[in-house]
């Protein structure tokens, strides 16, 4: 393993490249979920400089990643080569939501694609920067993304997205706070 100053060129290039991310967090309580999830579609993901990254937090079944950073911050990004050379980057910080009804998610907004079902922007002031060798990943193609969630968003419209979230995503699986369902409005 490599631990490296900041997210340099050619880090900030590999991260661009893969078209999937893994966000660990976890809760203060030590019987707690961790939760780990797989993050994807195309222009979801920006390197905003050589400290700070941040993604389009889609509609989900979960609000898991929201609870974690509204009660400690703590967040973890990885990014393995399943082509070419082998490689993993893991990116330690701490993280903060910026949700639909927050004024701050507008001058985020564009930087990402313009995908139904977005509920937020996850913005991580990353404090550790690590590569490794990735030799055991599994060499894999990537096909395409899959166009299910975004079909599933944009079939819902604006009013099922947001009833869904009232629903789905008020409170973590362990009982945490996470979208206010009762603030949320779309600025943009």
């Amino acid at each position: 393993m490599k631990l490296h100053e900041s997210i340099d060129g050619r880090l900030r290039a590999f991260i661009e490249r893969q078209p999937l991310f893994f966000v660990a967090t976890a809760p203060l309580s030590g019987d707690g979920h961790v939760n780990l999830s797989p993050k994807g579609l195309d222009g979801t993901f920006a390197v905003l400089d050589e400290h700070s990254v941040a993604y389009l937090d889609l509609t989900g079944s979960g609000s898991e990643t929201v609870a974690h950073l509204r009660e400690n911050g703590r967040i973890t990004v990885m990014f393995c080569a399943f082509e070419g050379a082998p490689n993993i980057v893991r990116l330690h910080g701490t993280g903060r939501y910026v949700a639909l009804q927050d004024a701050e998610f507008a001058s985020y907004r564009g930087l990402f694609a313009d995908l139904p079902g977005a509920r937020g922007i996850v913005v991580v002031d990353v404090q550790r920067v690590s590569d490794s060798c990735g030799y055991a990943v599994p060499l894999m193609t990537h096909d395409g993304d899959r166009d299910l969630l975004t079909r599933w968003a944009d079939n819902r419209g604006d009013d099922g997205l947001t009833a869904y979230r009232a629903t789905k995503n008020a409170t973590s699986i362990d009982g945490l706070p996470a979208l206010d369902p009762g603030a949320e409005t779309d600025p943009g």
